[in-house]
């Protein structure tokens, strides 16, 4: 059994880029024990400082678009072409029925595991809203500290919660297949909006006919959205995480994203870390009324009450809060 690092163990270990340290603190910052989340928080407030100065990309899209061979790809051409280091944070499903989840991303990108300026940490989604995991933003900040140049979260896939992914990263990409057609028509609105990019993958070999009309369409369809920022203007453009082809072009719209923006991205950072605030105050107040002693003796009972259409939902809210002490103020 390996022993237990102290305070100072994980900061050294973390800021000298040591794998195996910062595998271990990830694992600290995920960890729901009281005892770990007091080290973990104590360890966040000392490597704050040395945080920041990586390129945040999130990476999300539809089921088979190819986002574990675009990410490896790009990983690759990142740390062989522009000697950049680069950290994959992997949000993986969980089974809301089992609990479980698949960590394979390290086989599935087993080139990019392999590197040695290359770091993949496959997290799973617990039961955080639309698979991202309880703690990436603390992981994301633990892999700044370590000294990688770009922090890459994939997202399982393209839902209402990818809104939390666009929310802790300073570039959202949007990976379509090639044939927009009806896909056009059932992708989310509100994910095309949080796009800064829309890249057509696959676009290679007999998929390059139907990647360019796919192009043409996603391309429209953004010039009749509202942009996120009055400093950039969202474009569509082709990849392919096969070949490799596209991903110069896709990174130097990365670099020109964070130019336009200027000082607009540390703003956005610092609006990002109140919300972040806000969400650990609401994950916590929601744990401690689940752990209510008096809201447990009524939770069950007033549950099944409104799944059996006996007692209105404002009505059993009221009682879960009044048992929790809270005087409620729902009409």
């Amino acid at each position: 059994m390996s022993r237990r690092l102290s305070l100072d163990d994980y900061e050294a270990g973390v800021r000298a880029g040591d794998r195996a340290v910062l595998g271990r603190a990830i694992t600290l910052v995920e960890s729901r024990r009281h005892d770990d989340q007091r080290l973990a928080q104590a360890l966040l407030g000392r490597l704050l400082p040395h945080t920041g100065g990586a390129r945040r990309v999130g990476i999300t899209g539809v089921p088979g678009v190819g986002k574990s061979t675009f990410i490896e790809r790009l990983g690759v051409w990142l740390a062989d072409e522009k000697q950049k280091r680069i950290a994959v944070l992997a949000v993986d499903p969980t089974s809301r029925v089992s609990g479980g989840s698949i960590l394979g991303d390290k086989s599935r990108m087993n080139q990019l595991a392999q590197h040695p300026h290359a770091f993949i940490r496959p997290s799973p989604s617990a039961t955080s809203l639309g698979g991202v995991a309880r703690r990436t933003r603390e992981t994301m900040l633990l892999c700044e500290a370590a000294g990688f140049d770009v922090v890459l979260v994939e997202t399982v896939g393209v839902g209402q919660s990818e809104t939390m992914v666009a929310e802790m990263v300073d570039f959202f990409l949007l990976l379509m297949l090639p044939g927009a057609g009806d896909e056009l028509q059932g992708i989310k609105r509100g994910i095309i909006e949080m796009a800064d990019v829309i890249a057509v993958n696959k676009a290679d070999g007999d998929n390059l006919a139907r990647a360019r009309e796919a192009k043409r369409s996603y391309g429209a369809a953004l010039r009749y959205l509202k942009p996120r920022s009055p400093s950039w203007h969202p474009q569509a453009m082709l990849v392919s995480g096969l070949t490799g082809d596209g991903l110069p072009e896709l990174w130097a719209q990365v670099e020109a994203h964070r130019e336009a923006l200027g000082h607009e991205v540390e703003a956005r950072r610092r609006t990002q870390l109140e919300g972040w605030m806000w969400s650990l105050v609401e994950e916590e107040l929601l744990r401690a009324f689940r752990e209510h002693d008096e809201v447990g003796a009524v939770i069950d009972a007033t549950t099944e009450a409104v799944r059996e259409g006996q007692l209105a939902p404002t009505a059993a809210a009221q009682t879960l809060l009044e048992a929790f002490g809270v005087k409620p103020t729902l009409d």
